[in-house]
């Protein structure tokens, strides 16, 4: 229990280019990882190791990376997850942070709060996790510091601790003042070195100085007391902040620029002092109780990322909340209700792994041996039944369909596609039974290209595939009480079977589907339920207007009966079938696209020009701000409108436009609109 006060679990989150993976690579080296410092733009980093990756520049798969920095307080072992910037790749955010005790908020001085800022701030707060905000570039050419403070503070409603001052700006920038230690820092030769703050900035520092004590003292009883009694000393300081983090009451905020080298070492050591350790955060289970860890505790963890290993197989990545886990150890996974066997346990270095026998509470370790759990699932000891809360995984909103360019590579295009769906829940695998397509679906065009490419190169098989379309989903807006038979007869035992259910739409809940069972009296035999479960979530996938699945629907079984010989679980699978179907007919059925969040930049010149193809796109503008000659326009825009938006908008703006978007909800389309893609 003495080791586990010493980890960190953290994770570097940010909007795309913000600098993460240029930051968690000066973490690397300043921590004695790495003795060599990698650039994005040379494509040699520790974590962006997929040739996907190097080739872009961009981060696609959160990557995990062990490291040890000692601060005066604490000599601690970190756990680093950097994470993907890019709205298509959520789903790798949303996992890591489902596992985390902390998150390092990267923004840039000189671009601010972007689209995928507030995306990753609301996962980071969703489960509650304590920051710390990193203000990155603050060399770059329109870098501000107190503004985005302020920005930040307006944006998130959130209490925020300014750490540092700093001295200069863009190409002046030449440090950052302590406010803790009270010293000016500066680096040369990428050294840190300290002196007395320079004469015309000791005013400022200490107006500053003292709002950190009104803003702990206010938070803090017995840092209040001491202040009040002049007995303040730096250690106070830093459990008082500390405290306060855990509690996600403050967040602290520091400046500097990964790319000069400059505010790492500071950054290392606030993870160090201010973040919880795994003892110091609860554990939710599904009913939302805390499970608290004590020395007895026995063995539980969540699996929260699956990779495909060419040599290996399967990486089964889990966080360890209490008790020891070691190799050849029976596990059971309480999601499946299945029993598991642990081959190898490995620490992972981004791509690189190193043999471990044991693992212990506060881990994130990878398991080789695991064949039926997958993503989500809660892995226990074998005498447990604890089920943890699960992770949630963001609906597809396009896609395309694929074949192989020679039918022999049908089965092995299947087979990876099944791997590559294990990997990243987020990809959606169905068929289109009219055309016999295969379809994938994801949440975007980048990351479905992603896909592909992997396909292509990693698998070596050639493809074909279709322009990207719009992933449809399908309601109802009627509740219909319908009955379904499956009747043969056809010499000897026939088939039969017969339901009735209730279908209604989901109007107050976040639920997609609920499915109940209200059946009095026995009508039909238990042994039956499963089935008829199966058959009508079968149904479900497939929609009667477009042949979309079904979202936002509740059926409950309310009757039915059954034939003593002749009832089977295939007859009342398709009786159920059946019934929903006949629903769905009655039920006043609609279609619901996907709807973008879209952040537009923009020179103020071509803003009319802009506004008015917002306008045709069915768009919905929310707000228009002002930002340094630029216009930036928040609006809300169906997907199927925005193929191609990125050479439209440079054809409007000559190349002077930008724009970024994310996906915000599901609305029903109009009619007009159905009808022309009906045709």
């Amino acid at each position: 229990m003495k080791d586990i006060l010493l980890i960190r679990n953290i994770g570097i989150i940010a909007h795309v280019d913000a600098g993460k993976t240029t930051t968690t690579e000066r973490i690397l080296f300043y921590s004695g990882y790495s003795h060599k410092i990698g650039e994005v733009h040379d494509g040699n980093t520790v974590t962006d190791w997929m040739k996907q990756e190097q080739e872009r520049g961009i981060t696609i798969t959160s990557a995990s990376v062990t490291i040890f920095w000692k601060t005066k307080y604490y000599n601690s072992k970190i756990n680093i997850i950097d994470t993907p910037g890019h709205v298509d790749f959520t789903i790798e955010v949303e996992r890591s942070l489902r596992v985390l005790d902390g998150a390092v908020i990267v923004i840039c001085a000189s671009s601010g709060i972007q689209s995928q800022t507030e995306t990753v701030w609301n996962q980071s707060q969703k489960y509650n996790i304590p920051k710390i905000i990193f203000i990155n570039k603050m060399d770059r050419i329109g870098a501000r510091y107190f503004e985005i403070i302020e920005d930040i503070k307006i944006k998130f409603n959130c209490i925020l601790l300014i750490l540092q001052i700093n001295v200069g700006i863009e190409d002046n920038f030449k440090g950052v003042i302590d406010l803790i230690e009270f010293n000016f820092n500066y680096w040369e030769d990428n050294i840190l070195k300290k002196k007395n703050i320079p004469q015309d900035y000791i005013n400022l520092s200490l107006k500053y100085k003292e709002k950190i004590f009104e803003i702990l003292s206010e938070n803090d009883e017995i840092f209040f007391e001491k202040y009040v009694l002049n007995k303040v000393c730096i250690e106070d300081i830093i459990i008082s902040i500390r405290k306060l983090v855990i509690k996600n009451i403050l967040i602290p905020v520091i400046c500097g620029t990964s790319l000069k080298n400059k505010g790492i070492e500071f950054l290392l050591n606030y993870i160090v002092d201010f973040f919880p350790s795994p003892i110091d955060v609860g554990i939710k289970n599904f009913n939302n109780k805390e499970y608290k860890i004590c020395k007895k505790s026995k063995f539980l963890s969540l699996l929260f990322k699956i990779l495909n290993d060419n040599h290996l197989g399967t990486l089964s990545y889990i966080r360890i909340y209490s008790g020891i886990l070691k190799v050849g150890d029976i596990i059971y996974n309480s999601s499946k209700k299945i029993k598991e066997k642990v081959f190898r346990i490995l620490r992972m270095f981004a791509n690189s792994k190193k043999d471990i026998n044991e693992a212990f509470a506060g881990d994130i370790v990878v398991i080789v041996g695991l064949k039926e759990s997958f993503t989500g699932d809660t892995l226990c000891n074998i005498n447990e039944n604890i089920l943890l809360e699960k992770i949630k995984i963001p609906l597809p909103v396009i896609s395309i369909s694929i074949e192989p360019f020679f039918k022999k590579d049908q089965e092995k295009l299947l087979f990876c596609l099944k791997k590559l769906c294990k990997e990243d829940p987020s990809i959606n695998l169905s068929t289109n039974n009219h055309f016999s397509e295969v379809i994938i679906s994801g949440m975007g065009e980048l990351h479905l290209e992603i896909v592909i490419d992997r396909i292509n190169k990693e698998f070596n098989i050639q493809t074909k595939i279709s322009k990207p379309q719009v992933f449809y989903k399908e309601s109802i807006k009627n509740t219909i009480i319908q009955e379904g038979k499956y009747i043969k007869q056809s010499g000897g035992r026939g088939q039969y079977g017969h339901v009735v259910l209730k279908v209604e739409p989901i109007l107050n809940s976040n639920d997609d589907i609920i499915f109940l069972k209200e059946i009095i009296g026995g009508s039909i035999p238990k042994e039956f339920f499963q089935p008829i479960e199966k058959g009508i979530y079968e149904q479900l996938k497939t929609g009667i207007l477009l042949g979309s699945p079904l979202t936002k629907i509740k059926i409950t079984l309310i009757d039915g009966s059954f034939h003593s010989v002749d009832s089977s679980e295939y007859a009342f699978k398709n009786a159920a079938m059946i019934a929903l179907k006949e629903a769905l007919k009655k039920a006043n059925s609609y279609v619901l696209e996907p709807i973008m969040k879209v952040d537009i930049s923009t020179p103020e010149n071509y803003l009319g020009n802009i506004v008015g193809d917002i306008n045709k796109k069915r768009g919905n503008i929310i707000n228009i701000n002002d930002f340094k000659n630029f216009k930036v326009i928040f609006c809300t825009l169906p997907l199927n409108e925005l193929f191609g938006y990125s050479t439209e908008l440079r054809s409007i703006t000559k190349g002077k436009g930008t724009y970024n978007m994310e996906f915000f909800n599901y609305c029903e389309i109009p009619f007009y609109i159905l009808e022309k893609i009906k045709k």
